[in-house]
């Protein structure tokens, strides 16, 4: 087998790291015959990759996610995977600019597509659009846990946790009825087929939504919808109470991974917040495409080309002064929760939120409670459950407090809620029927224009491996595993039987495995957080990337320093290395003075975990051992403090790859398992040390001043290799071990 490892290049703050780090990777890796290239799976390299054919010769370039996707199903595969843009369509559309700017012909996005070339044109960028790389590359479900040095590190150096009232006035507002939750049908697929998607209207005709859906026996296909009337609703009476409540309004939403779904929920709640604006500009606002689907920015930017644009933003103006006060992305320069759609994700948000005594920011610069709004029903009660247990007993202790680990089902597309071509915003009234290929309705909904149906399926396979991986993790860690399904929810209740039925095949005599809904397994789950007790919570995918943001951040301050391992299905490793929600931020911070916050410790854990997997299934004793001394060197950066800290004159992203290289390298010189090993890092160990102070300077002395990098979505390589690698002493180094 292939002694090879597949680093992705990304976006924003991982790209940048990856310019220093990676350096040292190869040079390490080399000395256990471990070749590491990279593929390009960044928005920008999507984005040329889609229109590869339309571009010049010299612009083209390969589709390295269609590669990286292949290779996920062989046994060869391992790739190591960091965090890239899910791109909402602000996005998409500032990174085609760039690239416009840069020289590169693609076309403009198109926001109504007319012809069949505007159509194609769309079709490539929505194939970009949103989570699209995760379930190309996820063909193994996932299992992410906090590795017991970070925890240490946490316990003896606790982040800070606002503290809690039981008077906070924060709560979750949820639907409850007329949602995804409530509408949910599901069937469990008798044998292979083919499906189509329907919409027959009142009038009789028949309009295909979606045909040639292939699906296999044992598969489990849902159907569900929101109404779209009961949203809107639900939304003015929000705003109404966040007003009478006198605090903040924020929407909840995932107009990332949800690309299809929430930008659409995310325009109702911008024209329920601005009701009386739609009510008197909504047709002249609507025809020129500011429905607040792109959010409030994008209409504000579209006043000027309004013949009475002045006139409408007054009208904003007095809306935002009149109506509640609303969470702030950026207080200072008056960006609120409503102008960008990505810009507040839920499973980021919710646990900083939770972490901040129940607060966000309003727009006088200063915390206050808050009115979350998380529309659908299905998992806003895990919120809601974890505040009421705050308001009960206060702030968590990362000192003292246990663990909530992950098992999630993520294998082949399983669970992609809201995300891709499943998901349709119905035209007219009449009824959705989803119909196997013999002509029989297996699902059908009662639906009116405007609202939102979705179907989505998750093959048998994926289960059972998702069972398995549990059952497996709950014996290696000896800690109990809940899966988190609702019996009264018709999508969890066909998963419950099979649950039951795959734990039967493995033995989990002496385990404890137990089923619960979502609200009550968080409930369970913190109160044994605050015992020092862990819990492994088994969920399915959007829970997954709940969890995985909500308990890291409270038990680490952040989801970046989980270990994120996804065992493929067929015997290959994908290695993930945590969220970057904060990656926009820090991106900023280096241009503007020339510092990077970001922390790359997933990426030390998950390389850790790649050499291991590589070691393990090659027979390369070498990067066994490479991964040995990799976890105790990550080991001693955490003991010894050598993380990026947060201002300039600190030591930051730079810096700390300096000290991983430094304790890697004394932990190969003093291994004994491989002697031909230590003897290549011997010098390499030495020459660090001895350069330590020298190189530190170095790191430091750039620091304040801005760095020009080339570019946000596609930076230059050669200007940001230079503001990465500004330590002459170290690199000369590390290049000396590749010679």
């Amino acid at each position: 087998m292939s002694s090879k490892i597949l680093y992705t290049l990304t976006d924003e703050a991982p790209l940048l790291a990856t310019y220093s780090f990676l350096p040292i990777v190869q040079a390490y890796a080399s000395q256990a015959d471990v070749v590491v290239e990279t593929r390009d799976i960044s928005l920008s390299g999507r984005l040329l990759a889609a229109f590869s054919d339309l571009l010049p010769e010299d612009q083209r370039v390969s589709d390295d996610l269609a590669e990286l996707g292949r290779l996920a199903t062989t046994p060869e595969a391992n790739i190591i995977k960091l965090p890239n843009i899910s791109a909402s369509v602000p996005q998409l559309k500032a990174a085609v600019k760039e690239l416009q700017e840069k020289g590169y012909a693609l076309p403009d996005y198109p926001d109504d597509p007319q012809t069949d070339e505007e159509k194609d044109i769309r079709a490539r960028f929505d194939s970009v659009k949103g989570s699209a790389v995760n379930p190309v590359l996820r063909e193994g479900n996932s299992d992410r846990r906090a590795p017991e040095a970070v925890k240490r590190y946490a316990r003896k150096h606790p982040h800070s946790m606002g503290a809690w009232s039981p008077d906070s006035r924060t709560e979750v507002a949820t639907m409850g009825h007329d949602d995804f939750f409530s509408n949910e049908k599901s069937v469990v697929l008798p044998s292979d087929d083919t499906l189509t998607i329907q919409l027959v209207g009142a009038d009789g005709s028949v309009t295909p939504l979606r045909t040639d859906l292939k699906v296999l026996e044992g598969e489990v296909v849902d159907g569900t919808f929101l109404n779209a009337a009961e949203l809107d609703a639900f939304l003015i009476e929000q705003v109404a109470r966040a007003k009478e409540l006198d605090v903040l309004f924020s929407a909840h939403l995932k107009a990332t991974m949800m690309k299809v779904s929430d930008p659409i929920i995310f325009g109702h709640v911008v024209r329920a917040y601005f009701k009386d604006v739609y009510d008197e500009y909504g047709d002249t606002l609507t025809a020129a495409g500011l429905d607040g689907t792109n959010g409030l920015a994008a209409v504000l930017a579209g006043l000027d080309e309004l013949p009475n644009g002045a006139e409408i933003r007054a009208a904003f103006d007095k809306a935002l002064a009149e109506g509640p006060r609303l969470a702030m992305v950026n207080s200072d320069k008056g960006i609120t929760g409503l102008h960008v759609p990505s810009d507040i994700i839920v499973d980021a948000s919710m646990p900083a939120m939770i972490r901040t005594s129940g607060h966000m920011w309003g727009p006088n610069g200063e915390e206050d409670d808050t009115l979350a709004v998380i529309p659908d029903s299905s998992y806003a009660g895990v919120y809601q459950a974890v505040i009421d247990d705050c308001k009960a007993h206060g702030a968590y202790d990362p000192t003292t407090m246990g663990s909530v680990p992950n098992v999630g089902l993520m294998a082949q597309k399983a669970e992609e809620y809201g995300s891709h071509d499943k998901t349709f915003e119905i035209q007219a009234d009449g009824q959705v029927q989803v119909v196997n290929s013999a002509g029989e309705v297996l699902i059908s909904h009662d639906v009116h224009a405007g609202d939102i149906w979705r179907a989505c399926q998750t093959k048998d396979a994926p289960i059972r491996d998702w069972v398995k991986l549990a059952v497996t993790r709950a014996r290696a860690s000896g800690d109990p595993a809940v899966f988190w399904l609702d019996e009264n929810r018709a999508h969890d209740a066909a998963l419950i039987e099979k649950v039951n039925t795959y734990l039967a095949d493995h033995d989990t005599h002496g385990l404890d495995i137990s089923i619960m809904a979502p609200a009550a397994a968080a409930t369970h789950s913190v109160e044994r957080i605050r015992k020092g007790l862990n819990t492994i919570s088994v969920t399915g995918n959007v829970l997954r990337d709940y969890n995985t943001d909500l308990f890291p951040i409270l038990e680490l301050g952040t989801s970046a320093k989980m270990l994120s391992v996804v065992p493929l299905m067929n015997g290959g490793g994908l290695f993930e290395t945590g969220a970057g929600g904060s990656a926009p931020k820090h991106v900023q911070q280096l241009v503007a003075e020339n510092y990077l916050r970001w922390d790359s410790l997933g990426e030390f854990l998950a390389l850790a975990e790649s050499f291991r997997h590589l070691g393990e299934s090659s027979g390369n004793s070498k990067a066994l051992v490479l991964a040995e001394a990799l976890d105790r060197a990550t080991g001693t950066l955490l003991e010894e403090n050598k993380s990026p800290a947060r201002r300039v004159g600190q030591i930051d992203n730079r810096g700390s790859h300096f000290y991983l290289a430094l304790f890697w390298a004394e932990e190969l010189a003093a291994q004994t398992t491989d002697p031909e090993l230590a003897a290549k890092f011997t010098d390499l160990a030495a020459r660090l040390r001895a350069d330590e102070k020298t190189i530190d300077q170095e790191l430091i002395s750039v620091q304040g001043s801005p760095a020009d990098i080339g570019g946000y979505y596609r930076p230059d390589e050669e200007k940001t290799s230079k503001v990465m690698r500004p330590s002459a002493t170290f690199n000369a180094a590390i290049a000396s071990l590749s010679a």
